[in-house]
């Protein structure tokens, strides 16, 4: 039996208090499903900056009223401390996901960035030290790895950020890491590799690269590709992830603890058998997307060249392993998005 089964089973018997900030996100309101289907207490905290009540609606009808019952929502900003302290009122675990993302967004709005990814990360930290939470555990991210070539990622070998959006999640690690020292605070920081799945926003100047494709292909586009293609990620389907944040949360290990994990899947997928992954899964529902054609751009500012994840570290010291690979992850995920897609 795997540590997560083990750990679920565990809450289902002894139920805890969670906060999930940027809840009506989209890997905000994966964590709130799961941990309602586990019978927790949730609150959450949003501002619909980035997320959306459509995915809170999502969630309600996917529990059940029962269950719903057990989630409190907070309509707030994390850049509002006093907020901040409402929200973690007798909470047990912190589970940090508010951020602005996107390194093109944070190259056209650098301030803003900064007020959300690092004000509002020292707002929750500060909240949830006073209150005397458990665990916070926070969404660091990749970019941190900034201009280090080496491959597989690390977590001890980073380099120079190479955008406004990096240098916010790297002062993340760097406050958990003060806190810890002195104030004692416990917290685990979990390095994203490029997370997809349902409720992935497919709209919008910022959207990530999996559900803006699947949106363009539905609607009979074209892709662009940044750069000649072979441009790499680790992507990681969004149920790994929420895994991670629960066994980050609930270990009992005091090693595991006030450290930074790398979160993904541990392959490496180019940009190019992206598109033809995509394209292809989608034309199984419809088969005149196959004829669709990839064009090709500039590469885009800010962005690393190659990304895979060494999730050694947090397979040993949290018991992580993977239930999705990146192609199960897609196949899931281009069945929900046509699904709702073709819906509205």
């Amino acid at each position: 039996m795997s540590s997560y089964t083990i750990t679920c089973e565990e809450l289902r018997q002894s139920p805890k208090e969670w906060l999930i900030t940027g809840v009506a996100g989209f890997i905000g309101s994966n964590l709130l499903e799961t941990l309602l289907k586990l019978n927790q207490q949730v609150v959450g905290l949003d501002n619909f900056s980035t997320g959306f009540q459509a995915n809170l609606d999502q969630v309600k009808q996917a529990v059940g009223d029962e269950l719903w019952q057990n989630f409190t929502f907070i309509v707030g900003d994390i850049c509002d401390l006093e907020t901040c302290h409402r929200a973690v009122i007798n909470i047990d675990f912190v589970l940090h996901q508010a951020a602005l993302g996107s390194v093109p967004r944070s190259i056209a709005d650098p301030i803003v960035t900064n007020q959300s990814n690092i004000s509002g990360f020292l707002n929750m930290l500060v909240a949830s030290k006073e209150a005397g939470i458990k665990r916070f555990v926070y969404a660091a991210s990749s970019s941190t790895y900034g201009d280090h070539p080496a491959l597989p990622k690390q977590e001890d070998n980073i380099g120079k950020p190479l955008s406004p959006y990096a240098v916010t999640k790297y002062v993340n690690e760097l406050y958990a890491e003060v806190f810890a020292s002195t104030y004692g605070t416990e917290s685990i920081g979990l390095r994203y590799f490029n997370v997809f799945g349902q409720r992935q926003d497919p709209k919008g100047a910022y959207a990530a690269v999996i559900p803006l494709w699947i949106g363009q292909l539905m609607s009979g586009q074209g892709c662009k590709i940044n750069g000649d293609g072979e441009t790499s990620r680790d992507f990681c389907y969004i149920d790994n992830t929420v895994q991670a944040n629960i066994l980050a949360a609930t270990t009992t290990d005091s090693k595991a603890v006030n450290q930074v994990y790398n979160v993904a899947v541990g392959e490496r997928t180019t940009l190019n058998q992206l598109f033809t992954m995509i394209r292809d899964q989608l034309a199984e529902f419809n088969p005149d997307i196959k004829q669709l054609n990839a064009n090709y751009v500039d590469f885009r500012k800010g962005d690393v060249r190659h990304s895979q994840a060494d999730i050694s570290k947090i397979n040993a010291l949290l018991g992580y392993e993977p239930t999705y690979t990146m192609e199960q992850g897609l196949q899931e995920t281009t069945k929900w998005f046509y699904a709702s897609l073709s819906s509205n």
